[in-house]
């Protein structure tokens, strides 16, 4: 099977790379540029075609990791890019721009998925809950493997203010915080999301999963914490995971009794 492509649209930057699904890894180098700012719908369409247009012509279907929830193709919420992206139909718009076919899911769900499948939650049942910790706080949430879409538990109130204001890696950045000034926020967050849902796992993601030795021994939430095996790279890899579903007959997923969504972990 030929590559497939994975774009990760964060709050700072637009990653995209070719992804070998056998093995959850990149075919040669990622790509990045900068998130437009403002990240209204046409300006980030067009820098993701940039990204995609300096991959290998050779790729095959485009998936694309969007920082919101997403249903039947359409974003239904933004927190970390322009609030103009609500109620667009992001996989037409990208699928015209870049000239392939192209799927969208959130972000952290494709993390999650990368993760699941190739990562630190590779072979666990039960519950796992995968945070990615970047400019906000995405969750993806998995039930013996499955993935329950659009969760948005960065987004749960804590002292008044959502908690992805306090504890994401971008609120440690923007209020110049210590790692040990950061944990206890963070560590709040966590006790907070473990009383909602009851983890068996919590992995976290972002860039800063490859410091997890400075922040995760400070955290005491109930729950085992791992770092994120595939780090930043997991959004792309779980997107590129992703638009495997189109390449599946509709047919074979009605067959196997799973969406678009569980072929894309299986």
């Amino acid at each position: 099977m030929r590559g497939l492509i994975g774009v990760d649209i964060g709050g700072s930057g637009i990653k995209a790379g070719v992804v070998d699904a056998r093995r959850g890894a990149l075919i040669g180098e990622r790509v990045r540029v900068l998130t437009p700012q403002p990240a209204v719908p046409e300006a980030v369409v067009a820098a993701t075609a940039e990204v995609v247009a300096g991959l290998p012509r050779d790729g095959g279907p485009v998936g694309i990791g969007v920082p919101g929830p997403i249903v039947g193709g359409v974003v239904t919420a933004a927190a970390n890019i322009d609030a103009t992206w609500i109620g667009v139909p992001a996989a037409e718009m990208f699928s015209e721009a870049i000239g392939r076919p192209c799927v969208v899911l959130n972000d952290a769900d494709a993390a999650g998925i990368a993760e699941m499948r190739f990562g630190a939650g590779r072979g666990v049942t039960g519950v796992v809950l995968v945070l990615t910790l970047g400019t906000g706080i995405g969750s993806a949430l998995f039930s013996d493997g499955v993935l329950v879409p659009n969760t948005e538990l960065g987004h749960i109130e804590i002292r008044g203010k959502d908690a992805e204001l306090r504890a994401s890696a971008g609120a440690r950045t923007r209020r110049g915080l210590s790692w040990a000034k950061w944990a206890p926020l963070l560590d709040e967050y966590l006790h907070r999301v473990d009383q909602l849902i009851w983890p068996d796992l919590v992995i976290l993601g972002g860039g800063i999963s490859r410091k997890a030795d400075r922040f995760v021994p400070r955290l005491t939430a109930r729950p085992p914490i791992v770092p994120a095996a595939l780090r930043n790279e997991a959004g792309i890899v779980g997107a590129g995971l992703r638009a495997r579903a189109l390449l599946d007959p509709p047919r074979r997923r009605a067959a196997a009794g799973r969406g678009p969504a569980a072929s894309a972990v299986r």
